[in-house]
């Protein structure tokens, strides 16, 4: 597949700017938008930057869109809405760096809608008008949530297209014809190179995590979709990060973009957030975690992260022996276990979710009450992202969460960025942490420092047949 040769075609034209500022919001003072903007740690960059809008009554949504906001129980705006929805509907090119969990997907969804209804109708044949790139099938997948969830006041269809799950569902779909698509890159790739669809109708594109899509690999994929969709597209890249690697795609991509900032673009944590570092040996870290979910009220959602798929299969089994109803997620299970996984913790059936990094970044549980670092994660940044899981946005403002991180020798390089990320947030560093940051690994461990932990010798106290560490039927059944 080869990148089309825009400058060689006639391109119909299309509309872009919808916003119509509503006349509060144009009253609004030079200095009440700066302290507003201040008060919420959101900096803009960029030219001629609309004023937010702080309410649903001044937003320039239709009457139909703004039912469905209110029957979801939404409030107000989050920050990242107020301003990036006159900044998306404006028909410029945006990029939004703000955290998992403050409200970005409605921040391109809504806009998309009102992009979606002044385009002409889809004919046979015809593929999306708007695109969102997402790095996992879960963002995907709930971003095909808020799709369907607001689009269908508009007669707006959406479908999601991922790996790991059977094409045939997938092809009928864009043959049904969708003016969304959500799309993993990869199985976006694989159903362009078979001619299933095509990108010609696309004049809004999202590329949702952008920095997470790098992390994984995906920029060949990314480039090659890129090419073929119009240049004079409108596109939104949204970050939770803006490292280099993300600012070089958005010079590639986006023409003279806006940029809004929800908070520093160093990373930190949220201050709803309470980080409680242990400093274990690896022993102790089963025994710990085992006292940690005694400790909390039992219909309290937990993610517990580990470092590899086998940790996260053997952590599940020892804690349902111990009588806790946890279930595993990670990339090696199968779509239909991992659907299910979700869907239990989301609906609090199960409260105890043990994941690798698949689920880090994107996963939209409401009300996670505390997550644990059973592994301590490669960098600070992905120790970031996790914690981030705690302590989410809701409509009623932040709910507290707790971390609590399991720190081994094996963490050693990471000590410094550690305690500067607790210094950041205000929370308590454990003196062996200071310590150890100076003096490092001498053969010894953690234990040297007399924290007098017992326990159990890790994680393994022997297999006893399950087929899963989820204990359901793999490949089969509900």
């Amino acid at each position: 597949m080869k990148d089309i040769q825009w400058d060689n075609l006639t391109l119909t034209k299309f509309e872009k700017n919808f916003y119509h500022e509503h006349p509060a919001v144009t009253a609004m003072s030079d200095k009440e938008v700066e302290d507003w903007r201040r008060q919420n740690e959101i900096i803009c960059q960029g030219d001629n930057i609309p004023k937010p809008v702080l309410s649903f009554d001044v937003s320039p949504f239709p009457a139909d869109v703004l039912d469905v906001i209110k029957k979801a129980g939404f409030k107000a705006p989050t920050a990242i809405q107020s301003q990036g929805w006159p900044m998306a509907l404006s028909g410029r090119d945006v990029v939004g760096i703000a955290a998992t969990g403050s409200g970005k997907t409605l921040s391109f969804i809504l806009p998309a809608l009102i992009h979606i209804r002044a385009q002409p109708f889809l004919q046979s044949g015809d593929g999306p008008i708007c695109l969102v790139l997402s790095p996992t099938r879960e963002l995907a997948n709930q971003t095909q949530e808020e799709c369907a969830r607001f689009g269908t006041s508009s007669g707006i269809r959406s479908t999601c297209l991922y790996g790991g799950a059977p094409k045939r569902a997938q092809i009928d779909s864009l043959r049904r014809g969708a003016e969304i698509v959500i799309a993993t890159p990869g199985r976006l790739l694989d159903l362009l190179d078979m001619g299933v669809t095509n990108l010609r109708r696309v004049t809004y594109l999202v590329m949702d995590e952008a920095d997470r899509m790098l992390d994984m690999g995906f920029e060949p994929q990314i480039r090659k979709i890129v090419g073929q969709i119009r240049p004079d597209r409108q596109t939104l890249m949204w970050s939770a990060t803006w490292p280099k690697e993300v600012q070089q795609l958005a010079r590639d991509f986006l023409n003279n973009p806006i940029q809004v900032n929800v908070g520093s673009l160093d990373l930190k944590v949220t201050d709803h957030v309470k980080q409680i570092v242990k400093c274990v040996t690896e022993g102790q870290k089963l025994n710990e975690t085992l006292n940690i979910l005694r400790s909390i009220d039992k219909h309290s959602r937990v993610i517990i992260f580990t470092k590899s798929k086998r940790g996260a299969d053997d952590l599940t089994r020892e804690l349902r022996r111990d009588g806790f109803n946890a279930l595993a997620i990670h990339g090696d299970k199968e779509q239909r276990e991992r659907d299910y996984v979700i869907e239990e913790f989301k609906a609090g059936r199960t409260t105890i979710m043990v994941a690798t990094d698949v689920a880090s970044r994107g996963l939209d549980v409401k009300d996670i009450r505390v997550v644990i670092n059973y592994d301590f994660p490669m960098c600070v940044e992905d120790y970031i992202h996790r914690v981030g899981r705690a302590g989410r946005k809701t409509a009623d403002g932040y709910s507290e969460g707790t971390a609590v991180s399991f720190f081994t020798d094996t963490s050693a390089r990471v000590t410094r960025e550690l305690i500067k990320v607790l210094r950041d947030a205000h929370q308590d560093v454990p003196p062996e942490l200071e310590r150890y940051a100076y003096s490092g690994p001498s053969g010894g461990s953690f234990s040297r420092y007399g924290r007098g932990y017992g326990g159990y010798g890790g994680y393994g106290r022997g297999g006893h047949g399950m087929t899963g560490s989820n204990n359901i039927p793999i490949g089969g059944g509900n």
